[in-house]
């Protein structure tokens, strides 16, 4: 895979701006079942800032995720810079999946080099009223190469307590919509990676979800049918 990824980063790297978003079109394993992270992680590291905007504003869903995923390098560039994070945010509620995804890299990227921004930006979204950033947050953050930190560690398991106190809060017949659906979804596999990261606080917050909300107990089964559950358990 890294014979790949250096592949992909020799073959960008010879091309002039204007011929990158062909390249990545071509490459980019769309349509089909998976998108190709591989190039979309080289992408985030390479794309001059110019053309990270003008991806940004692409309606192919690759060229978009590109311009979201190099989005991270100029936030961790300019990390005050409100209008940078702000469409970080943008991508997170994206109403197309992809988009949101990528969003959720991003933000992973940031971590990898300042585990404090990491923390910031996802304590903000997990706070914020829509569903699909809430989702975004707990994607982000409950990645178990981050969460060898305990602080980051221990914020994962507070982001997780926090989403699920914002699906919980959602009247019933409010949950039918997409953006409630995506955000417990996500739920039923971030509290697993959470909790296998740091276990003793970990499974006592688990259980100490409500399980008498359907939508929570949903939640509570989806996690404990997870193989990193059951090792813990």
């Amino acid at each position: 895979m890294a014979d790949v990824a250096a592949q992909y980063r020799a073959e960008l790297a010879a091309l002039t701006p204007s011929e990158m978003p062909g390249y990545l079109t071509a490459h980019s394993g769309l349509p089909g079942p998976r998108a190709n992270l591989e190039l979309l992680d080289v992408a985030g590291d390479l794309l001059p800032d110019g053309l990270i905007w003008d991806c940004l504003g692409r309606d192919d869903d690759y060229l978009a995720c590109c311009g979201v995923v190099g989005l991270s390098r100029l936030v961790l560039a300019a990390p005050e810079d409100g209008s940078l994070v702000g469409r970080l945010r943008t991508a997170a509620a994206d109403g197309r999946w992809r988009v949101r995804e990528a969003a959720a890299i991003a933000v992973q990227r940031i971590g990898d080099h300042d585990p404090v921004l990491l923390r910031r930006l996802v304590a903000d979204w997990v706070a914020d009223p829509d569903p699909l950033v809430i989702r975004a947050g707990i994607a982000a953050i409950c990645e178990p190469r981050l969460l060898t930190d305990p602080l980051t560690a221990t914020a994962a398991l507070a982001a997780c307590e926090q989403a699920t106190a914002a699906l919980a809060a959602v009247p019933p017949p409010a949950r039918r919509g997409e953006s409630v659906r995506v955000l417990r979804q996500g739920l039923a596999y971030c509290w697993s990676v959470a909790v296998a990261a740091l276990p003793q606080p970990g499974l006592a917050q688990f259980f100490a979800i409500e399980t008498t909300d359907s939508d929570l107990a949903w939640v509570v089964k989806q996690n404990l049918a997870k193989q990193r559950m059951k090792r813990l358990l």
